[in-house]
């Protein structure tokens, strides 16, 4: 009768230590997925020092790029595994032209485990006009963000992203994506259309590609672009400046 609970004891303490043994597999895995990333390159390094134009600086929920303006605000969530200081070159041009720019920093590189951060810094500044966009996965956390504050914002910006939740009719919405996109999933980019308001702006990049809104270097399943990182740069913050009245 005594060997009964004994075996039963013993199962338990197997079952127990399985259940350990595979969270440590899962936690292992987990950090070794998230170790992989792209990281920002010298130029990208190099548009984050202050000039005369954009004061650069490191705050609590990313960075501050701090143009001339005094009234508006881009919000930007970064992509996927991808290191946020990646995209100074493009921010630092939307901020010296249009609006200043926060730079999210997100847990682990991956914008879906704080797609509320946003949130953080509209409480913590003031501006009249905010705005919020992001790249890829970071631009559908900022679509997601929108979907949910539509009505304390004045418009979002998709660089080769799309919106999974209907979005307020009356936001104004610009979406981007390079021609030679190799990453951006197309079928999805139309399904995502059935969330967007009527009039948003849908704008593909001639001769650009998915990795180039950053500066981080070639991404896996890209295709290659046909213009250069600054070009593609300079388009995405001239057509930002058009749509948003900048």
């Amino acid at each position: 009768m005594e060997a009964q609970p004994k075996r039963k004891k013993k199962k338990v303490r197997r079952a127990l230590l399985l259940i350990i043994l595979l969270f440590l597999l899962l936690i292992g895995i987990f950090f070794g997925y998230v170790s992989v990333y792209y990281h920002a390159d010298e130029a990208a390094l190099a548009a984050l020092r202050s000039d005369g134009a954009v004061t650069v600086t490191q705050t609590g929920t990313g960075w501050f790029f701090d143009g001339p303006s005094k009234t508006d605000a881009l919000i930007f969530y970064p992509g996927g595994k991808v290191e946020e200081t990646a995209y100074a070159p493009l921010l630092r041009q939307i901020a010296d032209g249009q609006m200043d720019v926060f730079l999210l920093s997100v847990p682990f590189r991956l914008a879906v485990l704080s797609p509320g951060k946003a949130a953080d810094v509209m409480a913590s500044r003031s501006y009249a006009n905010w705005y919020v966009g992001g790249h890829s996965l970071g631009g559908a956390m900022a679509a997601d963000f929108a979907a949910k504050h539509g009505d304390g914002l004045r418009g979002l910006v998709l660089l080769a992203a799309y919106p999974t939740k209907t979005l307020d009719p009356s936001l104004p919405v610009l979406s981007l994506y390079g021609s030679e996109d190799g990453v951006l999933n197309r079928q999805k980019l139309e399904a995502g259309i059935q969330y967007l308001p009527a009039g948003t702006v849908i704008q593909v990049i001639p001769g650009g590609n998915h990795a180039q809104f950053g500066s981080y270097g070639p991404q896996k399943g890209d295709g290659t672009a046909l213009i250069s990182p600054a070009e593609q740069w300079a388009e995405t913050a001239a057509l930002i400046g058009e749509v948003f009245g900048g």
